[in-house]
């Protein structure tokens, strides 16, 4: 007899519970099925489920175990144990109660937002609907809440296969910069709760806004700047939602994630698939047939549908590392993922289109390497072509790339893309992939090392350099690490690679491109060296102003000392924040569009106020060397500098802001997260390049000044002042401090004249690198511990902390002798 031991009372909702059942005899297998709503599903190891089948005792020789993570209203229901001997079963099944909780919580709101425009104070009116899907296992205590306060109760009302719980309340007409928001809670049997909240965008008196407009039929009422409108209103046959930003006084282009109804249930499917629900083989074959057969409609050409079809291969690549599937997937999921290439994929911004593209190829890998192959010889469709060699030796053509490979055993698959790689993310602005992409993986495979040969056509490549690159899923970039151009000839490129993934070859343009990097093989060089200099350029930098905090009182005693001081300071500050900004952005992927735009204005804005000061420095420094009797006032040199290094790169940054805004260009590039470069005197970059080329040319005068006065000055017999005195230490440090400042960035400025294939490019781009990475440790050794005062006053710092230190010690060990101090 089977024993089943399991929860004996209504669970927690998202608790954890296991369920075990044992049998004295030995059985062949042993599996789980669970009834829910009049349908029955087999269980099998997912992101929900892990069934465990090594739990026997001198007992019990037969045991399974069941374990259902987070528990929701999907796994209430009947579970069934049973273990198989030859064609006999043996079963037992209990009921699972779960005490529920709306999975899916709805709201609308009448009207989408609240009209105050009119009015200071009072309130407006706002109606809510909530939804939730029927139930009668569960009956909940719900209420509404206003800006997290209050408890009104609610009850529902039945509208199909749903509950609807509507009211409607007032929202405050007096303006506040905190969000406007109602809750609804729902409580369960157990006492747990869930709240959903929906903010109410207010339009306040004398506030930005969007005007009333309809676009395709969709309206989209009078918005407060800055805030989204989520309509849920979709077509028919679809369902989900749009969302619409008001970027006052204009509107941004519409987001449509409204999905056709069959690919939203063909979602929930795969998702139930992923959890371990129904996780067969035949539900994996109707899974990616309903994918071929919705994306070969035509109307399922818009984003909302790609990109839910996306997510499908992403969800089913996922759940093939717990489920074997087998070949019999392989022509209906080929089918469907060539389908997808053929869409236009007409997306709102290239952030998107690159992260749907890398996606695709993510999932196209995953399930690649894990669909078991036995006797398919592969599959044909418009944009993929697959093939299979299990010969030691194998030659292969996929549209038309010729792969060569030599193994001792395992299966070689091979997939050729079409339409994919201009899709993908491409930061190297000087090349261009080909339009064929090569996947290839091995299964059953032990040899320690591997080696592929492709041969790429590049008919259409003549007289131009080409790069063998994969595409490093990491990164989510082209990387031409392992893999090197064999040869190249006018009409095909042979490329060798020491590792198996997804290939495509990267050609340089013909036209000079005048910003971006040089080489791709030098790329991961760069970046290192960009990220340690800046880590070690920040702790210089902290340890400068640190030491200038300790010895200020100290050192800065003159008028001239308080300058050249507070502008190495501003210096200090200005590149620290500039440079954490930098090493924020080294990953733009991985930031959304408004951190991007951020860290872009923060870079902007830092570096050109470290420029702006170090020109306050420049002048300060040569009106002292010119004009000797005739001191820079304190009050004339703080007006100047703030105006210059605060004041101007405010103006600077805030019009170059403006104005790409207003004229509906890019301010930044989403890639890059730096500022854009279009031509010759186009694009944000020059907001930033032509006030840093004028202070570096600026500096160079000042410097060449500096350099023919104290050549040409004779060194007087007397004594000097303590000012003279100072002013000469100062401009020795500025004759090292301003090249550093200045030749450093001229390195930039050189990239930009420089034909990108030269090697002189690439020994400009290690240059400019190198010493502006570690720009923050030049500060620290010329503007701080060369300067005589300050090791002085660090000595007596240091001195007199070991005497405490000493003092503390005796006054420690012996009590009696701290009188003697």
């Amino acid at each position: 007899m089977v024993t089943m031991l399991s929860p004996n009372t209504t669970v927690c909702y998202n608790s954890s519970q296991v369920l075990k059942c044992t049998f004295e005899e030995a059985t062949d297998s042993a599996g789980w099925n669970m009834a829910h709503n009049g349908q029955s599903f087999i269980l099998n190891t997912g992101t929900v489920v892990q069934l465990d089948n090594n739990c026997t005792t001198p007992q019990y020789n037969s045991c399974t175990a069941l374990t259902v993570k987070n528990v929701t209203g999907a796994w209430a229901g009947t579970y069934e144990c049973g273990f198989i001997t030859g064609s006999v079963r043996h079963t037992a099944r209990k009921h699972l109660s779960v005490a529920l909780l709306p999975d899916v919580i709805t709201m609308v709101t009448s009207p989408l937002t609240g009209d105050c425009s009119q009015q200071q104070t009072g309130s407006v009116n706002i109606t809510i609907f909530t939804t939730i899907p029927q139930t009668t296992e569960e009956k909940y205590e719900v209420w509404w809440s206003y800006k997290g306060t209050g408890r009104n109760t609610l009850y529902n009302t039945s509208n199909n296969d749903s509950l609807v719980y509507t009211f409607t309340a007032p929202i405050s007409c007096q303006e506040t910069s905190d969000a406007q928001y109602f809750n609804v809670t729902f409580k369960n049997t157990k006492g747990q709760e869930r709240s959903t909240r929906v903010d109410i965008p207010v339009i306040y008196a004398d506030s930005i806004f969007c005007d009333e407009v309809v676009t395709v039929g969709d309206l989209w009422p009078k918005t407060p700047a800055g805030a989204t409108v989520i309509n849920r209103t979709c077509p028919e046959g679809r369902v989900g939602y749009k969302s619409c930003t008001c970027d006052g006084p204009a509107w941004q282009p519409v987001f449509d994630y409204c999905v056709n109804k069959q690919l939203n249930i063909l979602s929930n499917s795969a998702q139930s698939f992923l959890q371990g629900l129904g996780a067969t083989q035949e539900r994996a074959m109707n899974i990616f047939q309903g994918l071929m057969n919705n994306s070969a409609s035509a109307s399922s050409d818009n984003i909302a549908d790609i990109t839910a079809s996306i997510n499908i291969l992403t969800v089913m690549a996922d759940a093939s590392n717990n489920i074997a599937l087998q070949e019999e997937v392989l022509p209906n999921f080929i089918n469907a993922a060539s389908n997808l290439l053929s869409k236009t994929w007409n997306v709102v911004n290239t952030s998107t289109l690159h992260s749907m593209s890398s996606d695709y190829l993510q999932s196209l890998e995953v399930l690649m390497k894990n669909i078991k192959f036995n006797t398919s010889q592969g599959v044909n469709s418009t944009n993929l072509q697959l093939k299979f060699c299990s010969s030691s030796e194998c030659n292969l053509s996929v549209f038309d790339v010729g792969v060569n490979m030599n193994k001792t055993n395992g299966t070689l698959k091979t997939v050729a893309v079409k339409n994919l790689t201009d899709r993908l993310r491409n930061i190297y602005s000087n090349m261009t992939p080909t339009s064929l992409l090569l996947l290839a993986t091995l299964e059953d495979n032990n040899d320690p090392s591997v080696k592929i040969r492709l041969e790429f056509p590049n008919d259409q490549l003549k007289n131009t350099e080409a790069l063998c690159v994969f595409w490093n899923t990491t990164r989510k970039d082209w990387s031409d690490e392992g893999c090197s151009v064999d040869t190249s000839y006018e009409t095909q490129t042979l490329c060798q690679c020491n590792h198996l993934t997804s290939f495509s070859l990267l050609i340089f343009n013909n036209e000079k491109i005048i910003y971006g990097k040089s080489n791709l093989k030098f790329t991961v060089t760069l970046d290192i060296i960009t990220n340690v200099g800046l880590g070690v350029s920040i702790c210089c930098l902290l340890i400068f102003l640190i030491i200038e905090s300790l010895v200020w009182s100290a050192v800065v005693k003159t008028n001239l000392l308080h300058f050249r001081h507070t502008a190495m300071v501003n210096i200090a500050v200005f590149l620290l924040l500039a440079d954490v900004s930098f090493l924020a952005s080294t990953s733009p992927d991985n930031l959304s569009e408004t951190w991007c735009l951020v860290l872009t204005v923060c870079k902007h804005l830092f570096y050109l106020a470290m420029f702006c000061w170090m020109l306050c420095l420049s002048v300060m420094l040569v009106h002292q060397l010119m004009f000797v009797f005739s001191p820079l006032r304190k009050r004339v040199f703080i007006v100047f500098s703030s105006f210059v290094g605060y004041v101007c790169p405010v103006l600077i940054v805030g019009s170059s802001y403006l104005h790409a805004y207003y004229k509906k260009r890019d301010y930044y590039d989403e890639e890059t997260c730096w500022l854009v470069y279009e031509s010759l005197m186009e694009g944000s970059i020059h907001a930033f390049l032509l006030p840093v080329g004028t202070v570096i040319l600026t500096n160079l005068i000042f410097m060449g000044i500096v350099i023919a006065t104290l050549v040409k000055s004779p060194v007087p017999n007397g004594n000097k002042t303590v000012n003279e005195e100072t002013a000469k230490n100062i401009l020795k440090v500025v004759a090292i401090l301003t090249p550093v400042f200045g030749v450093t960035w001229i390195f930039g400025f050189i990239q930009l004249m420089l034909d990108q294939k030269t090697p002189m490019y690439t020994v400009v781009e290690f240059c400019f690198t190198i010493l502006n990475s570690f720009e923050g440790v030049f500060i620290l050794l010329t503007g701080c511990l060369t300067e005589q005062k300050i090791q002085d006053e660090l000595k007596i710092l240091m001195a007199k902390s070991k005497s405490d230190t000493l003092k503390n010690l005796i006054s420690a060990t012996d009590p009696n002798v701290k009188d003697q101090y």
